[in-house]
């Protein structure tokens, strides 16, 4: 089987940008109002999962049970306060680290893609002045499973016109290198992922990814 690599899929948040604190900040600001108590420890167990599972965490502590038009209602709250703090993002929230290693990436001619869970992935690509470096976008518009199911990523793959054994995909949470997994890609690892065991390839910087790329 061809498994040589012509794809690359990024996670967004903790891998290109950095929004955890907006995400922090716009939970906290409706759980606040609601009167349910979330704090920090709460706040990472919700890293690399979907609006809806993130609030079913947070609502575990709510002192009575809430009905899913509710829930909706409080989803679309927080992501107004969430899309009100992005758009205070600009490119200089991106490193040069980050725009050199995408660059040199395309002149080897790799395929670029995002893949990410998020609904406002587009948005954030447009306000850091990044979106015309991918190839193409799977995001939380296209997809009806978040992760650990691989459905973003196989999106991207198809969006790209390449299989998962050639693509490879870049993240910073463990339920997305499950997913990578579970895609049939390949892993990079950054972050927390770094550490993890399914992770095929640990990296400490994102310029590291051009090591990576001698052995793949």
């Amino acid at each position: 089987m061809d498994r040589e690599v012509r794809a690359f899929i990024f996670d967004l948040d903790g891998v290109l940008v950095f929004t955890d604190k907006y995400h922090y900040q716009a939970w906290k600001k409706m759980a606040d109002r609601i009167g349910v108590y979330f704090d920090e420890t709460v706040n990472n167990r919700l890293r690399g999962i979907s609006r809806m599972k993130s609030l079913d965490i947070i609502l575990e502590r709510a002192e009575r049970q809430f009905s899913d038009h509710e829930k909706n209602l409080l989803a679309e709250e927080k992501n107004r306060y969430y899309f009100e703090l992005l758009s205070a993002m600009k490119p200089s929230d991106v490193t040069a680290e980050v725009r050199d290693t995408l660059r040199k990436l395309q002149i080897m001619g790799y395929k670029l893609a995002i893949g990410s869970s998020s609904k406002n992935a587009k948005y954030i690509l447009e306000r850091v002045q990044l979106l015309e470096v991918f190839d193409t976008v799977s995001d939380g518009t296209n997809i009806s499973k978040s992760k650990p199911d691989p459905e973003v990523f196989l999106k991207a793959a198809e969006y790209l016109g390449e299989k998962p054994e050639n693509c490879i995909v870049v993240e910073d949470a463990c339920a997305g290198i499950d997913a990578a997994v579970n895609s049939g890609m390949k892993a990079i690892g950054i972050g927390e992922a770094a550490g993890y065991s399914r992770t095929d390839y640990p990296i400490r910087t994102f310029a590291d990814i051009m090591e990576v790329r001698k052995f793949i």
